[in-house]
C-alpha cells in the first residue's frame, strides 16, 4: 500500500514538473526557463525535478515527448476520417506539417527540441510515429496502391519529409506563407510512391 502511494505521488510529481515546464517552455523557451521558477510554478523542489528528471534538458525531452505524443495522435485522428487509406496517410502527413503553426508546437517541438536533444528523427516520439507509418505503407503496398517499394525506406522518406516542412515553416518568418507550399510539395512527393487508383 506504502509503495503504491509513493509511486503514486511520484507520478503526480512528474505530471506537475511537466504540466509547469510545457508552460514555462511555451512562454520563455527553454534557455529562458529558470529551474527554480519550473519548481516553484509545481509546488515543489529542485530535487523533485533531479530526481525525476536528471536535470533541465530531461525535463525538456519528458515534454518534447508528450506534444510530439499529441501531435502524432491528432494525425492519425485526422487520417482516420478519410475514408480511403491512401487519402489517410496523406492526411495524417499534412495533419502534422500543418501543426507547425501551433506557438507552442514551434518553440518546444521543432526549434528548441532540436536545438537542446539533437535529430528529432532519433526521438523515442518520432519512432513510435515511424513504426506506425510503416505499418500504413506496408498494408498500401499489400492492397496495390503504393509501388512495390520497401515499406520501411517508403516511411522513413514519408516521415521525414513531413518532420522537415514542419521544421521549415517553424524557422520561417512567415510561417503561414510556408505552410501551402510545404503542403503542396509534401503531397506530391508522397503521390510518387502511389500506383494509381486500382
Amino acid at each position: 500500500m506504502v509503495a503504491k502511494k509513493r509511486t503514486e505521488m511520484m507520478a503526480e510529481n512528474r505530471a506537475r514538473l511537466i504540466a509547469a515546464a510545457r508552460k514555462s517552455f511555451a512562454e520563455k523557451g527553454f534557455a529562458g526557463a529558470s529551474m527554480d521558477d519550473l519548481t516553484a510554478q509545481a509546488g515543489l523542489t529542485r530535487g523533485a525535478l533531479y530526481h525525476n528528471f536528471g536535470d533541465k534538458r530531461g525535463l525538456l525531452a519528458a515534454v518534447v515527448n508528450q506534444i510530439d505524443g499529441e501531435m502524432a495522435a491528432q494525425a492519425q485522428k485526422t487520417g482516420a476520417q478519410q475514408t480511403d487509406p491512401w487519402d489517410g496517410l496523406l492526411a495524417e502527413g499534412v495533419a502534422y506539417i500543418e501543426m507547425a503553426l501551433d506557438p507552442e508546437v514551434q518553440r518546444i517541438v521543432l526549434l528548441d527540441g532540436p536545438a537542446v536533444l539533437g535529430d528529432p528523427s532519433q526521438w523515442p516520439s518520432q519512432n513510435q510515429c515511424l513504426i506506425e507509418t510503416r505499418n500504413r505503407v506496408a498494408q498500401l503496398i499489400d492492397q496495390g496502391v503504393l509501388k512495390p517499394v520497401d515499406a520501411d525506406a517508403a516511411a522513413r522518406l514519408l516521415s521525414g519529409a513531413a518532420l522537415n516542412a514542419a521544421l521549415w515553416i517553424a524557422a520561417s518568418d512567415s510561417p503561414a506563407d510556408v505552410l501551402p507550399k510545404a503542403r503542396e510539395a509534401f503531397c506530391a512527393l508522397a503521390s510518387g510512391l502511389r500506383l494509381g487508383k486500382p
